[in-house]
C-alpha cells in the first residue's frame, strides 16, 4: 500500500513539474520547452470567448424535445394565442411520466368550443381491454392504448361526446406511444407556452 502511494505522488509531482512546459504549449509554444507566445492566446481568447458568450446567452431560449412523438428536435418559446395545431410545452406531474415533474412538448390537437368525442373499441393490445379513440370535429386525433412500452397498465380517458372547457386545449400527437390528453384529459392552456420549431 505504501508503495502505491508512493508511486502516486512520484507521478503526481513529475505532472507539476510539466505544468509550465504545458502551460507554455497551451499559450501558443510550438511544443514542450519552446518560448510561449501569449498573442496566440488573445487570438483564441477572441474565437473562444464571444463563441462561448453567444452560446450561454442563447442555450435557455431552445428547448431540447426528446419525445420521438413531436416532428422537431429543437424549439423555442414563440409567444402568441394558441391554435390548433400549434406546438405546445408544460410542466407534467403524472406517475405514468416519472416520478419528477418533467416539461413535455405536445400538439394542441383539440381547442375550447370544439367536439372532441371518445369512442370505446376492442384493445388491439389485449382484446379483454378497451382503447379509446379520440376525435376532434370528426377528425382523429388519438388512440389510446391498454399498455405502456413498459408494460404497465394505462387507463385512458373516458370522455364521451363533449365540448372542449373554456380555458383548456387537448394536447398530443399521432405517435401510438405518445403521452398525452389520451390518458390525463384536455390542459388548461394557461399552464401551456406555445412554441415553435427550430430544427
Amino acid at each position: 500500500m505504501l508503495k502505491l502511494a508512493w508511486a502516486i505522488a512520484r507521478s503526481g509531482c513529475t505532472e507539476i513539474r510539466l505544468l509550465p512546459l504545458r502551460a507554455a504549449v497551451a499559450l501558443g509554444a510550438s511544443g514542450l520547452g519552446a518560448p510561449p507566445r501569449p498573442d496566440q492566446l488573445w487570438k483564441a481568447y477572441g474565437i473562444v470567448l464571444p463563441v462561448g458568450l453567444a452560446t450561454a446567452l442563447a442555450i435557455p431560449h431552445f428547448t431540447l424535445v426528446m419525445s420521438p412523438s413531436i416532428d422537431a428536435w429543437i424549439v423555442r418559446a414563440a409567444p402568441g394565442p394558441i391554435h390548433r395545431g400549434d406546438l405546445v410545452s408544460f410542466r407534467l406531474a403524472d406517475l405514468i411520466a416519472g416520478p419528477k415533474p418533467v416539461n413535455v412538448t405536445k400538439y394542441a390537437l383539440c381547442m375550447a368550443g370544439q367536439t372532441l368525442a371518445e369512442i370505446d373499441r376492442p384493445s388491439r393490445m389485449a382484446p379483454s381491454k378497451k382503447d379509446g379513440w379520440y376525435y376532434c370535429d370528426g377528425r382523429l386525433v388519438g388512440v389510446s392504448k391498454a399498455f405502456g412500452r413498459k408494460r404497465q397498465p394505462l387507463v385512458h380517458l373516458a370522455w364521451g361526446r363533449k365540448p372542449i372547457p373554456a380555458g383548456f386545449a387537448y394536447v398530443g400527437s399521432s405517435h401510438p406511444d405518445g403521452y398525452d390528453s389520451r390518458y390525463y384529459g384536455p390542459v388548461a392552456v394557461d399552464r401551456l407556452t406555445r412554441m415553435e420549431r427550430v430544427l
